[in-house]
């Protein structure tokens, strides 16, 4: 039990100590570009999906 407490004391001090944290601008800015290349992504997969599916059901009518 004693190992575990120290663990998590230890990784506490090198957040606080040794992480390099971005400023408030940075990860805004970071967390816009996330949501537009989430966004751009989703679309991406919506239209493959969406053809793909036509395809296949095209297939199935011709059978």
């Amino acid at each position: 039990m004693a190992g575990i407490i120290n663990y998590i004391k230890e990784s506490f001090d090198e957040l606080r100590n040794n992480v390099s944290w971005p400023t408030l601008a940075e990860a805004q800015s970071l967390t816009v570009l996330v949501a537009v290349f989430s966004i751009i992504f989703s679309l991406a997969i919506w239209g493959v999906d969406t053809v793909f599916s036509k395809v296949i059901k095209a297939y199935f009518n011709l059978m």
